[in-house]
């Protein structure tokens, strides 16, 4: 039976997405029934925002996920990204996605992973990836524009040329904390009316040596304990996002989609706790 039991939050326009998004990355090494599977078991939770990128996989997990959301193509938010930087390798990576996908549009385009400020300006220089984006709009391609960055410097800097959609950016209390990473961007984009998207909100830190890498998919080590793992989340979503996308694993992100019904916002001294509780950890991302 259908639920739309998790919450959603306004993005645009009247738009709402659920408070958690399914990420493509989880996609990559499962067969295409389990992934039918995963996707049908998100859609009846309530989920409505689904995110993916040519590059999961080699594009294993657009092919997969376009498959897995035919039946619920025009019910759901689909975002996609590019790591070109050039208008006419966007162009074509944007209609390779497309093709992958299944669709003729995406909801949700974005700059993936700008990483400095010469990225920034390639971007926005002529013959830049930019140009492609603005003329997919016109075409229907794409109803959205927005960009993800692991950099405090790039993000302030794509923030500050162009007036974005969105912008999926790393929200989690040990960055905070501890690298001082996260709440300059978070409060730019709010001033400029920027919808904000959270990554990171379940990374405990890099991996370690000594640690056994049980998530292959991820590139950092994620919180796995399900009482920090609630908290976790409940501290990204009272930092005012719109949702959250858990690590691309499949046992982890059951796991937030079974909290998702509970996580009401941290209280000041809940948070002020939380936060203290960091101490001597090391940041995954920091100033």
């Amino acid at each position: 039976m259908k639920s739309s039991g998790i919450p959603k939050r306004l993005y645009h326009d009247g738009v709402h997405l659920s408070i958690l998004g399914l990420g493509g990355m989880l996609l990559v090494g499962m067969e295409q029934g389990a992934v039918n599977g995963i996707v049908e078991e998100a859609f009846d939770a309530g989920i409505n925002y689904f995110d993916v990128a040519p590059f999961y996989g080699d594009g294993e997990a657009e092919r997969k996920m376009g498959i897995a959301l035919q039946p619920y193509r025009d019910r759901i938010f689909l975002a996609c990204k590019t790591l070109q930087r050039s208008a006419s390798g966007a162009r074509e990576e944007l209609d390779q996605s497309l093709r992958q996908l299944r669709t003729d549009r995406v909801d949700l385009y974005q700059f993936h992973a700008v990483s400095d400020l010469d990225e920034v300006e390639e971007i926005f220089a002529p013959g830049g990836a930019m140009e492609a984006f603005l003329r997919a709009r016109q075409q229907g391609k794409v109803r959205y524009i927005g960009f993800s960055a692991h950099s405090v410097e790039a993000a302030l800097a794509m923030l500050g040329r162009h007036p974005f959609d969105s912008l999926l950016f790393p929200v989690n209390f040990i960055c905070y904390a501890r690298g001082e990473f996260g709440p300059q961007v978070m409060d730019r984009a709010k001033e400029l009316g920027v919808s904000r998207l959270a990554i990171k909100a379940m990374a405990h830190g890099p991996w370690r040596k000594s640690d056994e890498r049980k998530y292959p998919n991820c590139w950092y080590r994620p919180i796995d304990d399900r009482n920090l793992a609630r908290q976790a989340l409940r501290f990204t979503l009272s930092e005012d996002v719109t949702a959250a996308i858990p690590p691309g694993d499949e046992r982890l992100f059951r796991m937030a989609l079974e909290l998702a019904h509970d996580l009401p916002p941290l209280g000041a001294d809940e948070r002020e706790g939380l936060l203290a509780s960091t101490r001597g950890l090391r940041p995954l991302l920091k100033i």
